[in-house]
């Protein structure tokens, strides 16, 4: 679930809750109940868990493994170049 920053107009309280991303937006501030806006967060991001995603998916490749791709390509005997990147 995202969190969402939250700034009451009123008293400038600032405030931080764990939603859905269905659910409704905040309208009133838990200090003094009155109106707040939605503030635009910059520290929202992605935690990738596992092993090997940036190995598997954004490593640059090698000339190893690029010619081991050229030739366990089905269509590189018939000159098609798109497995090697070339």
């Amino acid at each position: 679930m995202p969190t969402y920053e939250y700034e009451c107009l009123s008293c400038n309280h600032k405030f931080e809750v764990l939603q859905s991303i269905k659910a409704k937006p905040i309208t009133k501030c838990p200090k003094c109940l009155k109106k707040v806006r939605k503030l635009i967060s910059s520290t929202g991001g992605f935690i990738f868990k596992g092993a090997g995603f940036y190995a598997t998916d954004y490593k640059k490749a090698t000339k190893t493994s690029e010619s081991a791709n050229a030739v366990s390509c089905p269509k590189a005997k018939q000159g098609c170049s798109g497995c090697s990147g070339h």
